[in-house]
C-alpha cells in the first residue's frame, strides 16, 4: 500500500510541541493593519495552541 500524503496546507500551518499540542498562529495579521491598535497587533504576533475541538481533525490531516 502507498504513503499516505500529509495535507500540505496544514503542514505549513501548524507545528507540534514537545509534549504533542498543536501550535498555530493567529489570523488577522497580514494587512489592513492601520486601524488596529499596537496592543492588538502585538497579541496577534504570539503563537497559541489550537482548541481541544479541532485537535483531532488537524492530527488526522498531518498523519499524527
Amino acid at each position: 500500500m502507498p504513503k499516505v500524503k500529509t495535507k500540505s496546507s496544514a503542514k505549513k500551518r501548524f507545528k507540534l510541541t514537545g509534549s504533542g499540542k498543536i501550535k498555530r498562529k493567529h489570523a488577522f495579521k497580514s494587512h489592513i493593519l492601520t486601524k488596529k491598535s499596537k496592543k492588538r497587533k502585538a497579541k496577534l504576533t504570539k503563537a497559541t495552541l489550537v482548541h481541544k475541538a479541532d485537535e483531532s481533525n488537524i492530527k488526522s490531516q498531518l498523519h499524527i
